[in-house]
C-alpha cells in the first residue's frame, strides 16, 4: 500500500468515501469510482429499500444516468389528468412519452451496481455518526476521519455526505433550510380492471392547502398515490390525502405500504461544503421547490460531488481545498441554483393562484407545450425564462 492510501500507522486511507447510497450518493460514487479513484460507499440500510417517493423519471433525470444504464420502467406515460381540488378535470395527451415511472428500491439498487462495476466498494449495514476534521482521530491535514457508529473510524481524503434530507453530513457542513414540506404516500395494489384503467396517464390534482399538490402514478398492478404540502399542516395534509383516495374510488383497496417523508430545500446562502466534506441532493437540501422533484437534483449534484471530491482529495492544502470546494458550489448554484430560484418564484405564484396554473395548463397550448418539453427534458424553467423574455416579463408580473 503506498503512502498515499494509507496513513502513519499503517491504516488504509480512502480516496472518497461517499455517505448514502441513494441516486446522489450512488452518482458521486460512480463519477469518483470513474476518475480511477478508490471509492467507499456507505449505507446504513440493506439494498435494495423502500424509499417514499412517486418514482417519475423526467427527461434531467434521464440524462444524468451513468453510460449503458437501462431504466426499469413499471410505465410509460403519455397523458396528464390535471384537476383542482377534484373539480375541473382535464386530460391532456401527447404522441411522443412524456416520462417513465420506477419503483425506487430497484432503480437506486440499479445505480448502486454500476458504481460498484467502476470500481466503487460497498458497505450496507454502516451508519455513520459523524465526521471529524481535526482531533485525534484525524492522523494529518489531509485526512477525514468518519466515525461509524459501532466505533469504528475510516479515514478519507475527501467526504461526499448523501444520506438523506434528515443528513448528519449536512449537520456538520451547517445546511441552511429555508423551505420544509411533508409528503404523504400510499402503495395501493389494485385489480387488473383498475390498473387498465390508469396505463399510461397520471393524475395531478392541485390540493386544499398552499402549494400543495397530489398525485396517482401507475406502476403495473400497483398506483402511487401521494400528497405534499408545507410542513405544519399534518392532519390537514393527512385528510388530504385520505379524502384525495376516498375521491378516487380507491379507499376499498388496502395500501401495501404506507409512508411519510420530509422534503428539505436549502437557503441561497447555504453551505455546500466544509473543509474536505461535500454535500449534494437531499442532504444539500437540493430540489425543485416547486414540484419538490428530487432524483434528477440527486444524480446531477452528485455526480458533480463526486467529480469534485476526485480534486479535492488530490488537494495538498487548505487553500487548494478551499478552491476546489468553491468550484464545486459555483457549478451548482449556476446549474441547479438557477433552476432553484425560479422554482421558488414559481411556488410563490402557485400558492396563491393555483387555479390559473390548471387553467393555463388544461386550456392554454403554450403552457401546457412547456409542461411536456420539461417532463421530457427538451428544456427547463431556467432555460425557458432565460430564452424567452414574455416568460421572464409574466413571472416578474405575477411576482408583483
Amino acid at each position: 500500500m503506498s503512502s498515499e492510501n494509507s496513513s502513519d500507522d499503517g491504516q488504509q486511507v480512502w480516496d472518497v468515501v461517499v455517505v448514502g447510497a441513494g441516486p446522489a450518493g450512488a452518482s458521486a460514487a460512480y463519477a469518483a469510482a470513474v476518475a480511477g479513484r478508490r471509492v467507499l460507499l456507505l449505507e446504513k440500510a440493506e439494498l435494495p429499500r423502500y424509499k417514499t417517493c412517486g418514482g417519475g423519471i423526467i427527461g434531467p433525470t434521464r440524462d444524468a444516468l451513468p453510460p449503458g444504464f437501462e431504466l426499469p420502467f413499471r410505465d410509460r406515460i403519455h397523458a396528464v389528468t390535471f384537476s383542482l381540488e377534484g373539480k375541473f378535470t382535464r386530460t391532456r395527451r401527447s404522441k411522443q412519452m412524456l416520462f417513465g415511472l420506477i419503483n425506487r428500491p430497484e432503480f437506486d439498487h440499479q445505480l448502486v451496481e454500476h458504481a460498484q462495476k467502476a470500481g466503487a466498494e460497498l458497505r450496507t449495514g454502516a451508519t455513520v455518526s459523524r465526521v471529524e476534521q481535526h482531533g485525534s482521530a484525524v492522523p494529518d491535514r489531509r485526512s477525514v476521519a468518519v466515525v461509524l457508529q459501532d466505533g469504528e473510524t475510516l479515514l478519507a481524503r475527501a467526504v461526499v455526505g448523501a444520506d438523506g434530507s434528515a443528513s448528519r453530513i449536512g449537520a456538520h457542513v451547517g445546511v441552511k433550510l429555508d423551505q420544509v414540506d411533508l409528503g404523504l404516500e400510499a402503495e395501493i395494489p389494485v385489480p387488473e380492471t383498475v390498473a387498465e384503467d390508469w396505463k399510461g396517464r397520471v393524475l395531478i390534482d392541485w390540493g386544499p392547502l398552499p402549494g400543495s399538490y397530489g398525485w396517482v402514478f401507475p406502476k403495473g398492478d400497483t398506483l402511487t398515490v401521494g400528497v405534499i404540502s408545507a410542513r405544519g399542516e399534518g392532519a390537514a395534509t393527512k385528510r388530504y390525502l385520505e379524502d384525495f383516495i376516498a375521491r378516487l374510488g380507491l379507499a376499498g383497496f388496502e395500501p401495501s405500504i404506507s409512508s411519510g417523508h420530509l422534503t428539505r430545500c436549502r437557503a441561497d446562502d447555504s453551505p455546500l461544503s466544509r473543509g474536505r466534506v461535500l454535500v449534494c441532493g437531499d442532504a444539500a437540501g437540493l430540489l425543485e421547490p416547486w414540484t419538490r422533484e428530487g432524483i434528477s437534483f440527486a444524480l446531477r449534484s452528485g455526480r458533480l460531488a463526486g467529480e469534485w471530491a476526485v480534486r479535492i482529495a488530490e488537494a495538498h492544502d487548505a487553500v487548494d481545498t478551499r478552491r476546489q470546494a468553491l468550484n464545486y458550489a459555483f457549478a451548482i448554484k449556476a446549474g441547479l441554483g438557477v433552476e432553484m430560484s425560479i422554482g421558488r418564484r414559481m411556488l410563490t405564484i402557485f400558492e396563491r393562484r393555483p387555479g390559473v396554473f390548471h387553467a393555463a395548463l388544461t386550456g392554454f397550448r403554450p403552457a401546457w407545450k412547456a409542461f411536456a418539453g420539461i417532463t421530457r427534458g427538451s428544456t427547463s424553467l431556467g432555460e425557458m425564462v432565460r430564452s424567452h423574455p414574455m416568460a421572464e416579463r409574466a413571472l416578474s408580473r405575477i411576482d408583483r
